[in-house]
């Protein structure tokens, strides 16, 4: 059996923390059993690990989380990198395309969809192993997993059983009848009732199923051709495309502890730390919690029951059962994210400034990790200043190497191929000018030091010659 994570999204419910860089699955909030702090995908591939599912794992990402995926995962996670964000359909197409044409997996194995971020018990994962089974035994187009819902909500979808389950304690999956999207509290009743499972996202299906289900749309099965016309594949999700039209699909109750934190009153009760950040929260104030990123703390007095988020995105006053409003209040507000994380390290913007004649100058502070590196790279719209507050390393330009250190100022003309190499811990304050300051103005020549090394020496030589 091979695993697909689905790493997507945006998360606006977390707003500020999180954006289109950093979707909420990398905020790390959580506490590990050492005490350190982790993120969902952090704390879910720990739990694949306990669990023996590390080695069949692999990741399906855009190229804006791939750098995150790096550095919070050390690079250990097989990652399958979509050329843009199209919806869940044609994330698993694109990745069984993989599966099927570049590592070589047999069509008759099996291959199990979940979500990169659920709060799950360990045995949520011996569930997810017995599906390999369900779907070789029982023929089925499709197997799910459906948690056992603890109260009648309507944030999730709802699979309906073709028979109850009832007390029948042999009975290991069920057909599936229909689904329910999202009902109301007093139809969500009626569900579970009729012993309606909530739908947490996770299918299994033999790796013949979806290529058939793609030559039967006309789709290429060969990834690198699949990859020339994604583009063109519909923004739609598997279960649109997929999972209701099946004919065939069965699904697995599990009973175990299960939930999605999504918005800012579901992460909050599971965070061990009420105060993360610079801050201050009043003895009086009860089941309030503050995370705080910016340099300067705040202070919340008398209030019960608020989440209180500042990050260089924005602040967030919220009383925590108004927090699911965030997505809907926030929808029509575009911004660039203010802060990154990278592979190296990460940015903060600390100013951005157009003027009449369009041109635009931005201030950022960088962090770079002792011994990481960023890429070998050139930019066409604009030019850099660095000053190196802390820190030293080596600086490349043009082919020509230079240590840096602490006071030393660094000019980057536009388009000049340039590298950076921290051997301490260090930080920037990059200003960047230029007509259009975008993160995609940037071509990669080279990710890795010793390539960077390794060409410069040859492009020296070659001008000696």
């Amino acid at each position: 059996m091979k695993l697909l994570l689905l790493s997507g999204g945006s998360g606006k419910r977390l707003w500020p923390l999180s954006n289109d860089a950093r979707s909420k699955q990398f905020l790390k909030v959580l506490t590990d059993p050492e005490g350190a702090m982790e993120s969902m995908v952090q704390r879910v591939w720990r739990q694949l690990e306990v669990s023996g599912l590390i080695e069949s794992a692999y990741v399906a990402t855009g190229k804006s989380q791939l750098d995150l995926l790096n550095s919070q995962l050390s690079q250990r996670a097989k990652i399958i990198v979509e050329p843009e964000r199209r919806d869940t359909f044609p994330a698993i197409a694109l990745a069984a395309t993989y599966l099927y044409s570049i590592v070589g997996v047999s069509l008759q194995e099996v291959i199990t969809i979940l979500p990169v971020d659920p709060y799950v018990e360990l045995t949520f994962f011996d569930k997810i192993k017995e599906l390999e089974e369900m779907v070789l035994s029982s023929g089925a187009d499709l197997a799910l997993i459906g948690v056992k819902p603890t109260y009648p909500s309507e944030k999730y979808g709802y699979i309906v059983p073709e028979l109850t389950l009832g007390d029948q304690a042999a009975v290991s999956y069920t057909r599936v009848n229909h689904f329910r999207e999202k009902p109301n509290e007093s139809q969500a009743e009626v569900l579970i009732r009729q012993q309606a499972l909530w739908n947490c996202g996770v299918f299994a299906f033999k790796l013949d199923y979806i290529i058939n289900q793609l030559q039967i749309r006309g789709y290429p099965i060969q990834y690198e051709a699949l990859l020339q016309q994604y583009e063109f594949l519909p923004k739609i999700s598997f279960d649109y495309e997929i999972v209701e039209q099946a004919r065939h699909i069965i699904v697995a109750p599990y009973e175990g502890g299960w939930k999605d934190l999504g918005t800012w009153n579901t992460l909050t009760e599971e965070m061990h730390e009420h105060l993360i950040g610079k801050g201050i929260i009043g003895v009086e104030c009860e089941n309030t919690h503050l995370i705080n990123e910016l340099p300067m703390p705040i202070t919340v007095l008398g209030l019960s029951n608020v989440a209180v988020v500042a990050s260089s995105d924005g602040i967030l006053v919220t009383d925590k059962a108004a927090s699911p409003r965030i997505k809907d209040v926030m929808k029509h507000m575009e911004q660039r994210p203010m802060y990154e994380e990278r592979r190296w390290g990460w940015y903060r913007v600390l100013d951005y400034t157009r003027s009449e004649e369009k041109q635009e100058v931005m201030t950022k502070r960088v962090h770079i990790f002792q011994g990481k590196n960023q890429s070998y790279q050139m930019h066409f719209k604009r030019s850099e200043v660095w000053t190196i507050i802390s820190g030293s390393g080596e600086f490349v330009l043009d082919g020509i190497f230079y240590p840096i250190k602490e006071g030393d100022v660094l000019a980057i003309p536009q388009g000049a191929i340039h590298a950076v190499l921290a051997t301490t811990d260090m930080d920037v304050i990059e200003v960047q000018t230029g007509t259009e300051l975008v993160e995609e103005d940037h071509v990669r020549i080279y990710m890795e030091w010793d390539d960077i090394v390794a060409h410069s020496l040859n492009h020296s030589l070659s001008k000696k010659a």
